[in-house]
Order: structure tokens, then sequence, then C-alpha cells
């Protein structure tokens, strides 16, 4: 048995440690923590509780455990929760709570879940999608459902200065073939990496997906990226269409989902307006949205099923 133990169990204690740090920091105020009042004490560390209640946010049930599987991963989350407050109690011990950085750190953890709890709150009333929205949805993106394919593509990524890459994308736009355009890039002297990928419809960006919907096979294109230029040729399409039954539950989630972004965005923007926001003299720069912010307190529109907000092909392979 070796002494040592595994980094990753090591990473793992220490990222559920600092959960730990940001829930002291969020219960600083002096009061008792509900959730270890309210909830049967499993352990005691040092004389410190440790509660059902903690372990259970640990512990990730599954309806299709055996009784004996549930048991070893429930005493798994034990140790682990028992684990947490021994790293925790040595950080208070040797006071590095008031380390600069931890107290950052714990500062913007608990802003974060405060911001969070109060998005959450504000779209809790969004409506779920209704069937007509549904089959309206499904019938207005024939590329993700009717019509859905799998494609298979070769991509160059081509790391362009923002200055050249309007003129990089009409000098390709002129070329006939992927062949050419490897022999104007070493030409031109610049480097490139070659990718060969194969995607459903709804793993690709919807602006990405709109041009290869309509492309045929040995066809290229190219996309903007944040690093320079995405060149695709089309290499092969498959046809793998969804029903509308099929596609209902995932439609449903994301419709609602949109709608949830949607209240959000209203919430922000509703939070700015009535605010009194003194700037110091400083000119205001507007460029965070209330779609932006949203954003950062993690409530998405769109989950892995429908990649409809993003912008880089190459940067989702």
């Amino acid at each position: 048995m070796h002494d040592a133990m595994p980094s990753a169990m090591v990473k793992k204690i220490l990222v559920l440690s600092m959960s730990i740090a940001v829930a002291m920091g969020l219960c600083s105020c002096g009061k008792p923590d509900i959730g270890q009042t309210t909830s049967r004490i499993a352990a005691r560390v040092n004389g410190e509780e440790v509660s059902v209640h903690q372990i259970d946010s640990v512990f990730a049930r599954n309806n299709n455990m055996t009784p004996e599987r549930a048991g070893r991963a429930a005493t798994l989350a034990r140790e682990r929760v028992i684990d947490q407050e021994l790293l925790v109690q040595g950080a208070l011990e040797d006071k590095l709570n008031r380390d600069a950085h931890v107290a950052r750190a714990i500062e913007r953890a608990r802003r974060q879940i405060l911001a969070q709890a109060y998005i959450e709150r504000a779209v809790i009333s969004a409506p779920l999608a209704s069937p007509e929205e549904i089959s309206n949805f499904y019938e207005e993106n024939p590329a993700l459902f009717e019509q859905r394919r799998i494609y298979r593509v070769l991509e160059l990524v081509v790391v362009v200065p923002p200055e050249r890459s309007g003129a990089f994308q009409e000098a390709v736009a002129e070329k006939k073939n992927l062949p050419e355009v490897v022999r104007w890039l070493d030409a031109q002297k610049l480097p490139f990496d070659t990718a060969t990928s194969s995607r459903a419809a709804e793993q690709i960006p919807m602006n990405v997906l709109r041009r290869l919907y309509g492309m045929h096979d040995g066809q290229i294109a190219v996309f903007s990226t944040p690093r320079g230029v995405s060149v695709v040729r089309l290499e092969q399409s498959a046809a793998v269409p969804l029903s509308e039954k099929q596609a209902t539950l995932v439609i449903a989630r994301y419709l609602h989902n949109r709608k949830r972004l949607g209240l959000a965005q209203a919430e922000v923007t509703k939070l700015r307006e009535r605010a009194k926001i003194d700037y110091d003299g400083i000119e205001p720069v507007r460029s965070a949205t209330a779609a932006q912010t949203a954003g950062r307190a993690r409530l998405q529109a769109a989950g892995p099923e429908m990649a409809h907000n993003t912008n880089d092909f190459a940067g989702v392979r």
C-alpha cells in the first residue's frame, strides 16, 4: 500500500474542501448552519459535526444501484466529507482563511453562489414549452431534425492576425479545392493544423450548420474563429433523421431553458434600471449585457444537444 494519496483523489478533496470553505464564508454572519441543525449527525471530527446532509450532497445516488453498491458509495462519500473537514480544520488552524488569495477566492465564490441563487429564483416561473411551440420549432429547423445528418469534415485551422482575416477569406474563397488552399498557405508561410471529425447536426454550432446543410460533398467553406480562420471541406454526410416524437424531449428542454434565459436577462435589466450606479468619474462601458451577466450566473439556453450559441467550429472539436 502506498503512503501517498493518489493525486486525483487529492484534487477532488481540495475542490470539495473549497466548497466547505465557501459555505463557511456564507455562514460567517454567526447564524447556525440550518443544514447541520436539521440533519442527523453522521460523524464527529475533532469535535466538529459532519451531518448526513453534507454526505448526501457528495453522494451521487443512482436508482439502478444495488443496495450493496449504494452502501459502499455512501461510505466513500462519508469518508470524503471527513477528509474535507480535516483539511478545512487544518486550513483554519494555519489561518489560511486570512490569506489574501484565499479570501478573494471565497468572496468570488460567495458572490457567484448568491447571484446564482437569485437568478434561479427569478426564473422558476418560466413556463414549459407547449406542444404547438415544440411542433413549430421542429418544423423551423429541418437541419436538426427531419433532415438531420452526420457530417464528416476535414478542417484546416489557420492562425491569422485579425487585420489579415478579411483578405485571407477572400483569397481562400477563390480556391476551387482544399489542395489549392494548402499550396497557397504554404506559399504564404501561414502555419495550420488539420483535423478530421464526424459530428451529428446537433453537435455543430448553428452558424456552421447552416452552411454545411447547403453544401455538397467535396465543397469547401471558410469560417472566422477567435484565433483566425477555419477552412472546412465536407467529406461526406449521411442522413439520420429524427421524428418529432423522438425530438420532443430535447426541444422541450431547449425551449424551456431559452425561456429561463429570457427571464434572467429581463431580471438583470430591471435591476440595472432601478439601480443607482456611480462610476466615480470614469466613463461607463456597457459591454456587459444582460445576456452576458445571466450567462455568468451559469444559466445556459442550450445544452450539449443543440449548440446554437457557439461561434467557433474549431473550438468545439
